[in-house]
């Protein structure tokens, strides 16, 4: 173990103190030799999972490091034999001791959101069934989680079929296969450091994970993917919001992990490694987020990202290990809305 120091200065307080943040050593910006996207990898007991698209289908990889999974034999645990269309972002997590992958399959508005299943994580998956998400539109990087005792499904999708903006969605689960109920929207690519890159303007890739205070947030990617402008941003969930109603939902004031200055949070900085961070995958024990870290040391995450100097495009993205610290108050800032216009609580720090 390592100390590293930082500065801490508060978005409400002019107040700086120093926070001691525990947490191992990291050389160089963490990029492991696998070229790929959309990571997805959970722990289970000392071996981590981890799984992605390749080939027309989906391939799973355990090791006992982070970094090893990238050297990890692939192994196929779905094909697309009913040739349903391009294959992207799949998305592992556990439910009742068994394994979901979710992942999104189709051409052009076809895109919908399927799932497959296994008592094992890197074998034994059936033939692939499609959620049946109310609303029955263009679908992609949906993913499973439980909060307080409800499981939900959280995706990105379109409004209607033209595809002019992907929003951010979540419906409620009766089961891990089976949704109930309406979808609600609950984030918009709507302010200004998340419509630099457009046609469509977009929201993606949502990731759950719950703070030290229990409150629910959902890290996102905003931008095109295919642009050095892609980053992370953060919602969080009120206390006592209900996850439905998008009005209890609180967005950063800027990416929080992110290629570019002027896109950033007062007071997070940009990366010095990577072009376009995105699609991260924070790295649960079971992919459960009751198993999420509390405040204090790091904690790892996976993300995709372009080496800082290499063309910005899909084909040059890794793979990387990093981090991420829970940041103490910190106000979230909104306009023209119901409700209150500020909410301070947990953010997030990543690091390279």
């Amino acid at each position: 173990m390592t100390l590293s120091r930082f500065l801490r200065c508060t978005t409400t307080l002019a107040l700086c103190t120093i926070m001691v943040v525990s947490g191992a050593a990291s050389a160089g910006a963490g990029q492991t030799t696998l070229r790929a996207a959309d990571p997805s990898v959970i722990r289970v007991g000392s071996t981590y999972v981890g799984v992605h698209a390749a080939g027309g289908g989906i391939v799973a990889r355990q090791a006992s490091t982070l970094a090893g999974l990238a050297t990890a034999p692939a192994q196929r645990i779905w094909t697309d034999s009913r040739n349903l269309g391009d294959v992207w972002a799949p998305e592992i997590v556990m439910d009742g001791g068994r394994f979901y992958v979710y992942f999104t399959a189709g051409r052009s508005a076809a895109h919908r959101m399927y799932v497959i299943s296994s008592a094992q994580a890197t074998a034994g998956y059936g033939a692939e069934t499609k959620l049946a998400l109310p609303g029955d539109r263009w679908a992609i990087d949906g993913t499973l989680f439980t909060f307080n005792g409800q499981r939900w499904f959280v995706w990105s999708g379109w409004a209607d079929d033209t595809g002019h903006e992907q929003n951010l969605y979540i419906a409620r689960m009766s089961s891990p296969t089976t949704p109930t109920g309406s979808r609600y929207v609950i984030s918009q690519p709507r302010e200004s450091w998340e419509r630099v890159v457009g046609n469509p303007y977009i929201n993606e890739s949502p990731q759950a994970i719950k703070d030290p205070n229990g409150q629910l947030h959902i890290v996102y990617s905003a931008n095109g993917s295919w642009s050095s402008r892609y980053c992370l941003a953060d919602l969080r969930l009120r206390v006592g919001g209900d996850p439905a109603n998008v009005w209890d939902w609180y967005k950063s004031n800027g990416c929080l992990f992110g290629s570019y200055a002027e896109q950033m949070m007062y007071g997070w900085d940009p990366t010095v490694n990577v072009d376009g961070p995105g699609h991260n995958s924070f790295v649960l024990a079971g992919g459960d987020i009751a198993a999420s870290p509390p405040s204090g040391n790091r904690f790892p995450l996976m993300y995709h990202a372009v080496p800082k100097g290499t063309p910005y495009q899909w084909s040059n993205r890794y793979w990387y290990t990093g981090t991420a610290v829970w940041w103490g108050s910190t106000t979230y800032r909104r306009g023209n809305s119901p409700g209150p216009a500020t909410d301070t609580g947990f953010s997030l720090k990543f690091f390279e």
